[in-house]
């Protein structure tokens, strides 16, 4: 035990380190990210001292459950490639030009705007998606308005992970966690729609608050000549982007896997691009674009981050800190909603989502209920205090990078500290409320 705690202890340690750090290399010119090399590290000395069999590490990461580390990555990274090959075939640059065309109402009405229709998709499908989806919309939107970028993107990020608690489809972490409880659809909304509308309303305050003095100048109204870069590429992405939120927003009603209809969509749009790209003569520049800007460094640090908690739960671990954190009753709420923010923030939001499963399983049976939505609570929020709270978050700093939009890992916090920890203050409170 002491020895998997150590290892587990020196992975995240230095994963820290690396991000804060030096999260990049450049080699020939190209940048290649390198925080995924602490965690994989960390679960290869693991298996090498015994600690977990080859065979025990096969059972956990193909274990059945919606968050199952593969079919999570499946998920993210077809997502991903959808999203990117809209972008590359110009979609988002001319929606953006076509907004700003129409914006009469300042920064204000804007930014009330995309907080509100970010909370309400969100709300319909899932976070993740609608960050893959609106990041580049913003970005080029706020270029062709010569605006501050941060104010719309943490706004945007900021409402995706608040609002993503409402219901169960809002997150994978909420079906995990929901579903292995035995928390129906109807019953995980009756306890979480308060907690998430506090929250929300909370965090909206405070980036109004914050955010003033940027949004109370004016817009440049500029005229954009903005196109697309290939029309039918455009239609084909689309149709399959509106395709695939549809049926992931129904998917829990027609007992469908997420990751099966997002790796279905993915997998028809790399078909029928590829037959299109060859009949219109444009080359596969397009496709072949789509595909290197796929987040593929996301696959070792998911991997690696479940070995380290399948050896935690192993040895005991969990079984320990579920004593630890078990104060009686709906007190569980404080003392899960706070370890489960934080420890998102130290392994990520879905390996928490395991661990914190596994340690609400040892739980008396009369505090489960107020430790299991203050984890849910947790997981969500957790994503907007460092971007290592959620998978989204790593993957959105790499889009703002190809995108040019300086945002630091610090820069990050100074935004999310504040917020998350206000958001988490008064979900907690509306799940005491309920509860």
């Amino acid at each position: 035990m002491l020895e998997t705690l150590i290892t587990v202890m020196l992975s995240c340690g230095v994963l820290i380190a690396v991000v804060l750090i030096k999260p990049n290399i450049t080699i020939k010119g190209k940048q290649f990210s390198i925080y995924w090399l602490a965690p994989l590290i960390g679960a290869i000395v693991i298996i090498c001292l015994g600690l977990l069999s080859p065979k025990e590490v096969l059972s956990g990461l193909t274990a059945s459950g919606e968050v199952n580390p593969i079919k999570i990555l499946v998920l993210f990274i077809s997502m991903t490639i959808i999203s990117v090959f809209l972008d590359n075939a110009g979609f988002f640059r001319y929606l953006a030009g076509r907004v700003l065309a129409r914006s009469k109402s300042g920064q204000r009405g804007l930014f009330n705007a995309l907080y509100l229709m970010v909370s309400l998709l969100t709300v319909f499908t899932s976070n993740d998606i609608i960050i893959l989806t609106f990041t580049p919309f913003i970005c080029y939107f706020t270029l062709s308005a010569d605006l501050d970028p941060i104010p719309y993107l943490i706004a945007e990020f900021i409402a995706a992970n608040t609002w993503s608690m409402a219901l169960i489809i809002g997150n994978p972490t909420n079906i995990y966690l929901a579903s292995s409880a035995g928390i129906d659809f109807f019953l995980y909304i009756s306890k979480m729609l308060l907690p998430t509308v506090l929250a929300g309303v909370v965090s909206f305050c405070l980036l109004r608050l914050i955010f003033r003095k940027q949004l109370a100048k004016p817009i440049a109204h500029t005229t954009s000549n903005a196109r697309f870069e290939d029309k039918g590429a455009v239609i084909i992405g689309l149709v399959h982007l509106i395709g695939c939120i549809v049926f992931l927003s129904i998917a829990s009603y027609l007992s469908l896997p997420m990751w099966k209809i997002a790796l279905g969509f993915c997998i028809s749009l790399i078909i029928v691009s590829s037959i299109y790209l060859l009949f219109s003569g444009n080359g596969f520049h397009l496709l072949r674009d789509t595909v290197k800007r796929a987040p593929f460094d996301i696959i070792p640090f998911v991997l690696a981050m479940f070995v380290l908690v399948l050896a935690l739960d192993k040895y005991g671990t969990t079984a320990s800190l579920s004593v630890f954190l078990d104060t009686g009753n709906n007190m569980n709420a404080l003392t899960f909603g706070i370890s489960s923010f934080l420890t998102a923030n130290i392994i990520n939001n879905i390996p928490m989502s395991v661990l914190f499963s596994s340690i609400i399983g040892y739980l008396p049976d009369g505090g489960r209920a107020a430790a299991l939505y203050a984890s849910i609570i947790g997981s969500n929020l957790g994503a907007f205090f460092t971007p290592l709270g959620a998978l989204a978050g790593i993957m959105w700093m790499d889009l703002l990078k190809h995108h040019h939009v300086k945002l630091t890992f610090l820069q990050f916090i100074k935004y999310g500290a504040l917020i998350s920890l206000a958001a988490l203050g008064a979900a907690l409170i509306g799940l005491a409320i309920v509860l």
